[in-house]
């Protein structure tokens, strides 16, 4: 590789025009976390979340860089002593000389963002914005080229989806015919409102709790719409690909002189499951 580098901040430039701060929403905490502007940039590491083992892969890996989705210190922290994760975290990334840069609404809203990539992995070719908060397009909707079963509709879904204990979680009819999707990656269950107005027949999200989630099943009578709940980093992970692809495209010449690696570590929390009763029986 080339030893005419390019800095971090000219890195950064190109990922501000990928994924403008402006547009995270305003309790969002994006933008560079660690790093020198000036530090030279020849690898980046991708990965949803800024976490000690991602950390740790970063530096293994070489990285100067690790863009991530979801933000290290979303919530303000007093100490970032090694006693706690999130400084043994910020530790690790300063002294292994490794920038941290965070896209997480602002890279939801973007064209080659989360909600692209997961409207893509549902089988979705054109697609409108399902809410706007803050004044940016949040989720999509979107109609299936034909009507699936909702059982097909998810089978396809999962294909695309990695792995992970939890699987994919359904609440509909295995039969029942589906074809306008609605969709929002990661944690969805405060846009129901929304996801009924579109007139969706399912809509695939996360983190879906049990009263929300009961409670939206109650006011569709047992219809549409139905519930996907894909897991958040599951549904968050389809970016990373995009990520990379954009990131290499608007680089153009340079990309030769910047390697782009996604993260081996599965950072959704679960790891086995005990118990499930898919036939529904208490």
């Amino acid at each position: 590789m080339s030893d005419d580098a390019l800095t971090l901040r000219e890195v950064l430039e190109v990922l501000e025009r990928l994924y403008p701060p402006a547009t995270a929403q305003s309790w969002d905490r994006v933008g560079l976390v660690t790093g020198d502007p000036e530090q030279p940039v020849r690898r980046v590491l991708l990965a949803v979340d800024p976490t000690l083992e991602v950390v740790e892969e970063a530096r293994s890996l070489g990285a100067d860089l690790l863009l991530t989705h979801h933000p290290l210190l979303l919530r303000g922290v007093h100490s970032v002593a090694t006693t706690s994760a999130k400084g043994a975290t910020v530790t690790g990334l300063v002294v292994g000389d490794v920038a941290l840069y965070v896209a997480h609404t602002n890279a939801d809203v973007a064209d080659e963002g989360v909600c692209a990539a997961l409207a893509d992995a549902c089988g979705l070719a054109a697609t409108e914005p399902l809410a706007v908060v803050e004044g940016q397009a949040l989720g999509r909707v979107g109609d299936l080229p034909s009507a699936l079963p909702l059982r097909a509709f998810v089978e396809g879904l999962a294909r695309h989806l990695p792995p992970t204990a939890g699987g994919v979680r359904v609440s509909g009819p295995p039969d029942a015919p589906v074809r306008r999707v609605a969709l929002l990656g990661g944690a969805g269950d405060d846009l129901f409102d929304e996801v009924r107005a579109s007139g969706a027949d399912v809509y695939v999200t996360a983190d879906l709790r049990h009263h929300p989630a009961l409670e939206a099943r109650e006011e569709a009578r047992g219809g549409t719409p139905y519930l996907v709940d894909a897991g958040h980093w599951a549904s968050e992970w389809l970016w990373l690909a995009r990520a990379q692809q954009a990131l290499g495209a608007a680089l153009g010449d340079d990309v030769t002189r910047v390697e782009t690696h996604i993260s081996t570590v599965r950072t959704d929390p679960w790891t086995f499951l005990v118990g499930a009763d898919l036939g529904g029986t208490p």
